[in-house]
This record gives C-alpha cells, structure tokens and sequence, in this order.
C-alpha cells in the first residue's frame, strides 16, 4: 500500500472505535505501514493527520513495538503538532511508551531501545502540553508520564509539583482529580 493509498483509506476512519479498530488491524497485520501512517500523522495540516494518529494511537496500544524502531521520528516530531486531535493521541503513545519503560518486571526490548534523548524529547514534550491550552486527556496523560520520568530525571518532579499546583484551582473537574492524584504521590 503506497502512501496515498493510505492516505485514502485514512478517509473513511472517523471518530468511532470500530472504524479506528479496523483500520489499526490493517496497519498491525502490515507493520511496513507505520513509517508511512507515521509520515501522514505528521503532516499537522490536514485532517488526515488526525486520523493517522488516531489509527497510531490504536495500532500502539495492541503492538507498542511496532513503534520501537521509529521512535527517533517520533520524539522528534511529536512536539510539532498542534491540532487537539492529533496530540492527544500523540500524548497517549508517550503514556504507553512510559508505563511499558517504567513497569516491572522491564520490558528489556523497550528498555534496549529507547534512549535518554528519546525520553528527553518526551519530557519536552509533556511539559509544553501540560502547560499549553491542550484538552484536559492531553494533560492528564502529560501528567502520568512526566509522573513515571521523574523516576529517571530528578528535576522532573519539582517542577510538575509546581506547575500542578498553580493551575489546579483554573483546572476542569477531570484535571483536578488527576492532579490530585498525581500530588498525592509526589508528597
């Protein structure tokens, strides 16, 4: 499938899991697809973009390491989106990225492949959306990330601390409770 047959059947993924779930299959049964839905997902300027990480978000969560090898492409271009659409998905992988780095027993393929500057332009990435005017799902999975990083990264702790606790009282019902939680366990 070349990039503008994908780029066609992205067209019809629309906002409902089944269609989301079908097209994520296709790329997880064909893993040459990610470097192209990568490429799509990355072009910030068009609906497709939205789609394309969307199906990204998908295909990560069933297969996370069918993104192991593109991860320089995808730290490094993650901070580049704009749309909510397509960051917060974007944000969901980081979160999937970091729980499978941090939890036990290691997962030894993730913890061979993702390097300190990976895990640095995460953490970049996190705090502009944390502190960005993104949707309340993008900062929460901003939060659990820079949460498990603080782990690694000493500074990281200290300053989600006070980030958390200067926009707590302008934060929705669903920011709060996550900053709670998060609160909780930094203290």
């Amino acid at each position: 499938m070349t990039v503008e047959q994908l780029r066609n059947a992205l067209d019809y993924v629309n906002h409902s899991r089944e269609k989301r779930t079908e097209m994520a299959h296709l790329v997880s049964t064909n893993p040459h697809l990610v470097p192209p839905l990568l490429q799509l997902a990355f072009e910030d300027k068009s609906h497709i973009s939205s789609k394309a990480c969307w199906v990204m978000e998908f295909t990560a969560k069933e297969n996370l390491r069918y993104i192991f090898p593109y991860l320089d492409t995808f730290t490094a271009t993650i901070g580049i989106l704009k749309r909510d659409s397509s960051v917060r998905p974007m944000a969901k992988i980081c979160e999937y990225l970091t729980i499978a780095y941090f939890k036990k027993p290691l997962d030894a393929t993730l913890r061979n492949t993702i390097t300190d500057e990976h895990l640095e332009k995460i953490t970049s990435a996190c705090f502009d959306w944390l502190i960005g005017t993104h949707k309340v799902a993008t900062q929460a999975y901003s939060m659990t990330c820079l949460f498990l990083l603080g782990s690694k990264f000493d500074w990281i702790h200290p300053e989600l601390k006070i980030i958390l606790e200067q926009n707590y009282h302008k934060g929705s019902a669903a920011y709060k409770a996550r900053a709670r939680m998060i609160l909780k366990k930094l203290k």
